[in-house]
């Protein structure tokens, strides 16, 4: 799902902007562009933010070849840039390498020597005012900087979600995914006691983390997730993407994450045949890329498997209703709200409503089970102008209280601590 030229236009703007009051390094574990996948978008929004403000020097790595074309534009937002390449079958088998020295495997999956001597060297050079990291296993390339005000953005407790996968998936799988949330945890929170802050996308993430033996002085802070309801906004031109006649009940995200392969799996298996009994022209699309070879089987007649499409708004458009079955995720997910940018009901897990923290909106409910799907769907497909309604309160909603400045403002207060 390929930004489009409103996002472009972003990275433009952000050049314009004042002198800059902080020299910053930003670590992030993936190019922060284009933001067509959950951390993609929060990490493009927060360099974005602090490039307004002042001079990042950015450290990252490219994990897909297809990033290559976009590492100028993010260039143009830093004062300098480390660009270092990752291939994912070779940092999975380097990652074993944890196994001997008892440290969580993510630790050794994206060590760079490379990036460390940029690091070393840049801090020596500028003589850096803050830093500033995205996601915790970067966490480990700071080490070695001494006192500098450091701020780390886990987004999740990213340990936890090994956990979850354990009981999912057969031994010696769910020995090693239990192994990794003890081995990271420890590294999580290891971290989380040297540095000024961490902050995590809810407050109950951050109660999570702290529900887990994390060191009770250690400072934690939330920071939700936003949309740009600019760019995710209704456009009378846009045209559908949908068969005539048929009712599009609509999934997006990465397709190779597994959150994301089980909630499409789980949804076609245990909601879709009854919701097909009751609406007959009801066709599930599954619209995101690199889809697994379990969603690709999912395909046919009653569900359609895109891949990557270069704009995901018209999908979200002309859509009947939007869902997010998601069983093991946790977290803001952008899915849903991008999707209620768009003016779509949703209808997501309890726990990414929860998440969201949004006082009841009428174009957003909550999941527990099979039947609250097939209850909640069936109201809004039998009746469109409801859902209509119910659509329009969502992105009332998101325009509101979702905005990213407003979000990525605590970033701010805490850079400036004294």
């Amino acid at each position: 799902m390929a930004p489009v030229a409103a996002e472009r236009g972003q990275l433009v703007g952000a050049l314009h902007r004042e002198e800059p009051r902080m020299k910053i390094l930003l670590l992030v574990h993936r190019l922060p562009y284009p933001p067509n996948k959950g951390d993609k978008v929060r990490s493009f929004h927060l360099l974005q933010h602090l490039a307004a403000r002042h001079e990042v020097h950015l450290g990252t790595f490219v994990d897909d070849p297809d990033d290559e074309q976009h590492v100028p534009k993010v260039r143009a937002l830093c004062s300098s840039m480390h660009v270092a390449r990752l291939e994912p079958k070779r940092a999975k088998l380097w990652s074993l390498r944890g196994l001997c020295t008892g440290e969580a495997l993510s630790l050794p999956y994206y060590r760079d020597a490379s990036l460390q001597a940029w690091v070393d060297e840049t801090a020596a050079r500028v003589g850096f005012d803050a830093v500033v990291v995205f996601s915790g296993v970067m966490a480990q390339f700071t080490q070695h900087l001494g006192r500098v005000r450091t701020l780390v953005d886990f987004v999740d407790v990213d340990s936890a979600k090994w956990r979850d996968y354990a009981p999912e998936h057969p031994w010696p799988l769910s020995w090693l995914y239990r192994r990794e949330f003890r081995k990271l945890l420890q590294f999580e929170q290891r971290t989380a006691a040297r540095v000024a802050c961490s902050f995590f996308v809810t407050e109950q993430e951050v109660a999570l983390f702290r529900s887990l033996g994390t060191d009770p002085a250690a400072r934690l802070a939330a920071s939700g997730n936003g949309v740009n309801a600019d760019f995710f906004s209704p456009q009378a031109e846009c045209p559908s993407p949908f068969a005539e006649g048929e009712l599009p009940l609509v999934f997006t995200g990465a397709m190779d994450y597994w959150p994301n392969v089980d909630a499409v799996c789980w949804f076609v298996s245990a909601i879709l045949p009854e919701l097909r009994q009751r609406f007959p022209r009801l066709r599930f699309h599954i619209v995101g890329r690199s889809p697994t070879a379990a969603v690709q089987a999912l395909a046919g007649d009653h569900v359609r498997v895109t891949g990557t499409v270069p704009d995901v708004r018209p999908y979200l458009q002309h859509a009947a209703a939007v869902v997010a079955p998601l069983r093991l995720a946790r977290g803001v997910q952008n899915k849903v709200l991008e999707a209620m940018a768009m003016s779509q009901p949703v209808v997501a897990a309890a726990s990414c409503v929860r998440a969201i923290d949004a006082k009841p909106v009428e174009g957003l409910k909550a999941a527990e089970c099979e039947a609250d799907y097939v209850e909640a769907l069936a109201g809004w497909l039998s009746d469109p102008a409801k859902a209509r309604a119910a659509g329009a309160a969502a992105r009332d909603y998101v325009v509101r209280s979702c905005s990213w400045d407003a979000h990525l403002s605590v970033f701010d207060r805490e850079l400036e601590s004294p």
